[in-house]
């Protein structure tokens, strides 16, 4: 007899030992091991307990013989029941009969306590001398062997089961090292081509990158605070770049540069058949990005209606497309950019109060170049690279020159300088970047222009601001057509809008535009 149980006991190590390589899912490995037990020997029911680290309570990992429900049921704390007992003693428990054991809970309402007389048999899973879960089962053998028989074959069990559970451990924790590897070497990637704004050392610059580094790896929403110019649209890359986001989209929506009903079918999309024209379903950009980042430029020019229906989706992640009746979930991160004072905005009802709550959850200011002076001479020195990587050609600015750049106020911020950099690399014969070789509004120490220069600047103004409006009008005054005539992009022409006040015109152009159709259809 204990020869056929020796042989039999064998059979079945053997093969527990051939799952082994099923570790990496360790739930099914654990059903698979129950169910040799059930198969070989005379177990009905068994389980395998684990504690779960979040919650800190015994929860049943792998069961044969409940059903699924029976199996949810099956939580514990620590120092309840008979399986805590055998968790916190780290040691065997036998019930000889469960009906007549007071700390046998029967949680999971698998055994008809009633109905005969049921046996009930646990031992400890145990790693490097800590206990990690138990192993329980309604007797392996028949009544005709003793408890102890039981017991020392499923700690040898247990021995085996707690080699699965080390090697997933294991796996776990170098998938956890990888990922954390992974994510360094993209933070000293990203670092390496963080060029534009992120160029420079002032304090200024240097508390900005402090901050995306520390909001990059979270979900939390980003407000990117500053002028037009100072390299938001970057910085909000960056934060994509180095989050766990990184290998999705990150999709960038211009909220300046798109009418009302436009933006909000790029936003949400379309279903088709929802107005005159949509012959077909659109996506927006939120389900376009699904997984990823959506950065939405000029946030502070949304309408009131949108900026309902964005705070509804940020509130609760969810939307319909125009026209649409059926409720969509993304899961991204809005990073939003303005230009202006959201807390002003909301003063004068312009910009809803909830919703710039949901916007600024962690804001980051952005420095205009005046106030990092000392960030000039390098940020001058990459774009020279860049321009002489581009045309094949070396340049330099001289000391001079150098200066009078330095104490500039750069209204336009990094973008101005890169395009005067590039304009000033075209117009020299040679290498060499002198004063001469100087706009005549760039005047030395930040002192104000002789009237003469003050005078050719105001008529150089005057005539990029026709050539604006100019090309506003071909175009039916629309401002993305206009950029694309000019060479400009959309942020320039904004800029520019804005900067000779044209916000008033283009509205009224457009609303007469309107009317003339509505006239002529008639």
């Amino acid at each position: 007899m204990e020869a056929n149980l020796n042989e039999l006991e064998l059979k079945v190590l053997y093969e527990i030992s051939k799952i082994i390589g099923q570790a990496l899912n360790l739930d099914q490995a654990l059903q698979a091991v129950l169910a040799i037990l059930s198969d070989s020997l005379a177990m009905q029911r068994g389980t395998i307990t684990l504690k779960d680290s979040e919650t800190g309570h015994l929860r049943i990992c792998a069961s044969h013989g409940l059903s699924p429900e029976e199996k949810q049921r099956g939580i514990y704390r620590l120092d309840e029941g008979v399986t805590g007992l055998i968790f916190r003693t780290a040691q065997p428990f036998v019930v000889p009969d469960v009906s007549k054991e007071p700390l046998f809970l029967n949680k999971t309402k698998s055994r008809n306590i009633d109905k005969g007389q049921i046996s009930f048999i646990g031992v400890p899973i145990i790693l490097k001398g800590a206990p990690m879960g138990v192993l329980s089962v309604d007797r392996l053998y028949g009544e005709d062997i003793a408890f102890k028989e039981d017991i020392r074959f499923l700690s040898i069990v247990a021995t085996l089961i707690v080699q699965f559970v080390s090697l997933n451990l294991q796996v776990q924790a170098r998938e956890e090292h990888l990922r954390q590897e992974n994510l360094s070497l993209r933070v000293e990637l990203s670092e390496k081509s963080q060029d534009l704004v992120i160029v420079g050392k002032s304090p200024a610059i240097t508390e900005a990158r402090q901050l995306i580094k520390k909001v990059a790896p979270v979900k939390a929403s980003v407000l990117l605070m500053g002028e037009s110019g100072t390299g938001k649209t970057l910085l909000a890359r960056v934060i994509h770049e180095l989050s766990p986001r990184a290998k999705y989209p990150f999709l960038k929506i211009n909220c300046a540069s798109l009418p009302e009903n436009l933006l909000e079918i790029e936003l949400f999309g379309q279903e088709k058949g929802a107005f005159p024209g949509a012959v077909r379903a659109k996506p927006g950009r939120l389900e376009e990005a699904d997984g990823g980042s959506v950065f939405l430029d000029g946030v502070e020019t949304l309408s009131l209606p949108l900026q309902a229906k964005l705070l509804r989706f940020l509130q609760e992640r969810e939307f319909e497309r125009l026209g649409g009746a059926r409720t969509r979930k993304v899961d991204i991160r809005i990073i939003a950019a303005t230009a202006g004072d959201l807390t002003a905005l909301v003063n004068a009802g312009a910009f809803r109060e909830d919703l710039s709550y949901l916007l600024s959850v962690f804001p980051i200011r952005v420095p205009p170049l005046r106030e990092r002076r000392e960030d000039i001479p390098p940020l001058l020195d990459h774009f020279m690279d860049k321009v002489s990587e581009e045309y094949g050609r070396r340049f330099y600015f001289t000391q001079k020159a150098q200066a009078v750049l330095q104490e500039y106020d750069w209204s336009g911020n990094v973008r101005e300088m890169e395009n005067l950099v590039e304009r000033l690399c075209i117009m020299v014969e040679g290498a060499e970047i002198d004063l001469k070789d100087l706009p005549a509004y760039l005047s030395p120490a930040g002192a104000k222009a002789e009237p003469e220069d003050q005078a050719f600047l105001s008529r150089l103004k005057e005539m990029e601001k026709r050539e604006i409006v100019a090309a506003l009008e071909r175009h039916h005054w629309i401002q993305s057509q206009a950029a694309m005539d000019l060479g400009l992009t959309l942020r320039q022409i904004g800029y520019r809008v804005r900067q000779f006040g044209l916000e008033r015109l283009i509205k009224e152009q457009r609303g007469l535009g309107g009317k003339l159709k509505s006239m002529a259809s008639r």
